[in-house]
């Protein structure tokens, strides 16, 4: 423990903080019914907290490492809790977010629907408390303590609606496969404790970071820690075929809580993926990184080509995180790569492109999941195929939203151009690696994680263009409403992070370098510096540069001129008048196009990765009716062959245990005689 006359740390300010998170979930509990004391006290305060958590980390970045040891657990298994860079920048993340998504939740709970507010106030703020310990665990003890706590939080925050059985079983789903992947993550830390002749015995302390740091495990049992540490961290985040759980609770969940599960809960499993990868592990093989990377692209295509065909507005979002997942985890992969082969400057650059795409994926995603949240409870309406021209009856979630959709998209000035360019920067870099066959490789996942962006634009446009362009597709559209103030207030600070990333990459890689340090030893502040805050150079500016506040300038400047021209000469000669119909009058919202129909060309191209259910009608059907069901072929060659063979075992037990004593000490004689045999024999 710190001693008691010093001044405290930055750590000791985070965990006052967490404390406050928790103690604001209890006070949910005192009248637990009462919406106006909840959703407008609670909630604003935990918002306050968020901010001041983002602020206290942020001023750690670059700091010296800071730890403490908690007298809680187990006997003789005290909790070691560690702040440095990474778990800094990750904290600011969950800060920072949790500002918005708190003030947007104050404004979003209403009565009557699902978990009594007090009782979602306290699982909503535990929630948080534990994704901050798991980001300041540094011990397996602790780490595990957290990240179950997280897990069974999440857990009751999807099932809020548990009246619903479809939303029972997303839960249940996602649960199961978070434990799994917890298994695997628990067998990891089990490999890189154990160890060889420097694992000479620390008594208790073995089962710290620290204790893990110091093993030097051979090249097997590194490859066995790093490959659960793969499943495990896989298995939160994401990752193909371990994904299935995140198309369903997303939807299920209440907005808030899918914002905040896709913004933050994945970027967690990233963190913990980096800590065990750069951190605790000291070996790197280069053959790692070319295996993280094929995964990340598969998951990444698979993510995006799914979302493109969704007619579920959350589910396309689901899908999109996945995509972006993917995308992280191909950055990991190049890093690890880069570093197998002591290229520590490209690690850095391909490890600056993850960390600043977990920053804005975190922003435009959360963002996105509040807007469909506004949307919902403004149509009460999820499906594509029932909305549309929404941006008359909402128009402020309608420009928030278009910042979300233009920076998932990747287009500039916005955030998400930044990182999946610098992504892309890191691939130009690599036929510099002396190995000719990744040489070979690295071109065609470049075109790939190409593909990937170009089809996550496609499926940018069919969201906003469905939601809230055309016409409205059902007469009840007309009763919508714009977004609160308090929700309005949370989208707003969301869409200003979204342009604050994107204009100022220079100043954010500056805070970025004090992690790659940490990990790779090298970071890209430099190189950045050296051109100015106007200008973004990763590695050269001979090599490729970037200038987003100019770009901003000129579309400013090009809006403005065309503007002028057009109320200079031609305005007045202008009529406005209906879109030609080809001489058919009786047009209606019908006509549009439909997400099902925006989505056909990729369902025709990219068939083999869909599993379709058509139904078509007939020449002579009275009441014909269309539609497609498209699915998941992983439910099918994995998961249900996975259930049947647990729904066979489990008549089997049952089969055996009938709950007749006679039946037991029938086993008990046929038991006893067969070992008499064996032991005569």
């Amino acid at each position: 423990m710190q001693d008691a006359l010093a001044a405290p740390l930055a750590i000791d300010w985070l965990l006052a903080l967490v404390l406050c998170w928790l103690l604001l979930g209890l006070a949910g509990m005192v009248a637990q019914r009462n919406l106006r004391y909840v959703a407008r006290t609670l909630f604003p305060l935990g918002a306050a907290v968020g901010l001041a958590i983002a602020g206290v980390a942020f001023a750690a970045l670059g700091e010296v490492p800071e730890t403490v040891v908690l007298p809680l657990g187990l006997p003789d298994l005290p909790f070691h809790l560690r702040l440095d860079s990474l778990s800094a920048l990750f904290l600011v993340i969950l800060g920072g977010i949790a500002a918005g998504i708190s003030i947007y939740a104050a404004g979003y709970l209403r009565k009557g629907e699902g978990t009594a507010p007090g009782l979602q106030c306290l699982q909503y703020h535990i929630f948080l408390a534990s994704m901050a310990l798991v980001l300041l665990a540094d011990d397996a003890y602790a780490f595990m303590v957290a990240w179950e706590l997280m897990a069974l939080s999440s857990f009751f925050l999807v099932t809020s609606d548990h009246r619903n059985p479809e939303i029972r079983r997303a839960g249940y789903l996602y649960l199961l496969i978070a434990h799994i992947g917890a298994i695997g993550i628990l067998l990891s830390f089990g490999v890189l404790q154990g160890g060889n002749d420097m694992a000479a015995s620390n008594g208790v302390s073995d089962y710290t970071f620290a204790h893990m740091r110091m093993m030097h495990p051979d090249g097997f049992w590194a490859t066995a820690a790093f490959g659960l540490a793969l499943f495990g961290f896989g298995a939160k985040a994401g990752l193909v075929p371990l994904h299935v759980w995140l198309p369903e609770a997303h939807p299920a969940a209440p907005s808030p809580v899918s914002a905040m599960m896709s913004a933050v809960m994945l970027k967690t499993a990233i963190y913990g993926f980096l800590r065990v990868s750069f951190d605790l592990l000291q070996t790197r093989l280069w053959w790692w990184g070319v295996v993280v990377l094929m995964l990340g692209l598969f998951t990444a295509l698979f993510g995006v080509i799914f979302s493109a065909v969704q007619t579920d507005m959350k589910r396309l979002l689901a899908y999109s995180s996945i995509e972006n997942i993917g995308l992280l985890f191909v950055g990991i992969g190049l890093a690890l790569t880069f570093d197998g082969f002591d290229m520590t400057i490209l690690a850095a650059l391909a490890l600056t492109a993850v960390l600043y795409h977990c920053l804005n994926h975190a922003a435009f995603k959360s963002l996105l999941f509040l807007a469909t949240g506004a949307v919902l409870h403004a149509t009460k309406e999820r499906s594509l195929g029932k909305l549309g021209g929404l941006i008359h009856k909402m128009p402020w979630v309608a420009w928030l939203s278009l910042l979300g959709v233009l920076a998932s998209a990747g287009l500039p000035p916005l955030n998400g151009f930044v990182s999946e360019w610098l992504l892309l920067q890191s691939f130009l870099f690599t036929p510099g690696l002396p190995h000719g066959y990744i040489n070979m490789l690295i071109p065609v996942a470049a075109a790939a994680v190409a593909l990937t962006a170009a089809i996550a634009g496609y499926a940018m446009v069919k969201f906003f263009g469905i939601i809230f362009l055309g016409q409205p597709r059902e007469e009840r559209l007309a009763e919508a409403h714009d977004a609160g103030l308090l929700e309005r207030i949370a989208m707003i600070w969301l869409g200003g992070l979204c342009v604050a990333l994107g204009i100022f990459p220079v100043f954010v890689i500056e805070q970025l370098d004090a992690v790659t340090q940490l990990l790779v030893g090298t970071g890209l502040g430099a190189a950045v510096r050296s051109g100015g805050w106007l200008l973004l150079a990763p590695v050269s500016e001979n090599r490729a540069s970037y200038e987003p506040l100019v770009f901003l300038l000129v579309i400013l400047a090009v809006g403005a001129a065309t503007f002028m021209l057009v109320r200079r000469f031609w305005h007045g000669r202008v009529r406005i008048t209906g879109a030609w119909d080809c001489g058919w009058t009786l047009q209606s919202a019908r006509m549009q196009d439909t997400s099902e129909g925006f989505g056909q060309p990729l369902r025709q191209v990219f068939s083999p990765f869909y599993r379709m259910t058509r139904e078509e009608p007939g020449s002579f059907d009275k009441a014909p009716r269309y539609s497609i069901v498209v699915e998941d072929h992983f439910w099918y060659w994995l998961y249900l062959p996975v259930a049947r063979a647990a729904d066979m075992g489990t008549r089997m037990v049952a089969f055996l245990q009938q709950g007749r004593i006679s039946v037991y000490l029938l086993y008990s004689f046929v038991t006893l005689i067969v070992l008499l045999f064996l032991i005569r024999g």
